[in-house]
């Protein structure tokens, strides 16, 4: 899942695994969670062979 930071940016965190990672836009964002998947899963084995990024994009505004 995909949010962004109330600091800027962009966090990524893994539904089913602890697996999260930040960056400043989404393309540095594909690679942080790629390096991050590959650290978590060590063995190519296990680890998976797609990421999904699912985007959560929130706006508020006056009625």
């Amino acid at each position: 899942m995909v949010e962004e930071s109330p600091e800027g940016g962009l966090v990524a965190s893994a539904v089913s695994e602890s697996v999260f990672t930040e960056a400043e836009d989404m393309e540095s964002l594909r690679d942080a969670v790629r390096d991050a998947v590959r650290c978590h899963f060590p063995s190519e084995d296990a680890r998976p062979s797609v990421i999904r990024l699912h985007r959560v994009y929130e706006e508020v505004f006056a009625a």
